[in-house]
């Protein structure tokens, strides 16, 4: 996995374990302190991590190479 794809699962299960946390009443993460914001954060990271193209499956991962080769990425 390349560094975007690492920090944008990051972001997005710190927002759903934040979110998890407080809806069962647990202290949640030191991130963000109102739930309005921790379920704001929890979508945006959600969006962000949905609609990028991780190439995290195997598949995935081969057609990033092959897009490398052909110098078809940024």
């Amino acid at each position: 996995m390349d560094k975007s794809t690492i920090i944008r699962t990051i972001a997005l299960a710190i927002a759903w374990i934040n979110m998890l946390l407080s809806n069962y009443g647990l202290q949640p993460i030191p991130v963000v302190s109102e739930d309005i914001i921790a379920e704001i954060l929890a979508g945006l990271a959600t969006v962000w991590a949905w609609f990028k193209n991780n190439y995290v499956t195997l598949k995935g991962k081969r057609q990033k190479d092959l897009l490398l080769q052909n110098n078809l990425t940024k």
